[in-house]
């Protein structure tokens, strides 16, 4: 059974709120059901986690990751500039896929760079909720048919 952490960034506690029209209406505790609920189905483990702190975020990997074979990571605004957690991911050697709810490339210049994408096994962007689900699908297999 896969064991997968979920882990956003700044601002996404926010969601809801902030800009329907970039991000809709779903909240972050309506993503994090709906990934608990798709794990069910994908018999694996989901443990959520959200900080609008940087230095939470890589305490957060750096203890939960010998726990875990796989990380889907909405680094918010911390994917330009997010070295640190780059650096926790690199380090804990998991497979991780890199997620955003709207497309960063369509958006302002500075979103549109990731120092996170580099090293993920892959990065989805601008699908909404349905971003999460994919990448969760995706890192189990992944990590199936690697055992």
């Amino acid at each position: 059974m896969a064991n997968i952490l979920v882990i956003n960034g700044p601002n996404l506690n926010n969601l809801g709120n902030r800009d329907p029209k970039t991000y809709g209406t779903i909240t972050l505790e309506e993503i994090n059901q709906a990934l608990k609920d798709k794990s069910v189905t994908l018999k694996s483990n989901v443990l959520c986690f959200q900080s609008n702190h940087e230095g939470e975020i890589v305490d957060f990997i750096q203890s939960s990751s010998k726990k875990a074979d796989g990380i889907i990571i909405n680094g918010g605004a911390l994917t330009q500039v997010g070295y640190s957690i780059l650096d926790a991911l690199i380090d804990c050697q998991l497979p991780y896929v890199e997620v955003h709810l709207s497309n960063i490339y369509s958006r302002e210049n500075f979103r549109q760079k990731s120092v996170l994408s580099a090293n993920a096994i892959g990065q989805i962007c601008g699908l909404g909720i349905h971003g999460y689900l994919y990448g969760l699908e995706h890192l189990v297999k992944l990590l199936a048919k690697n055992n």
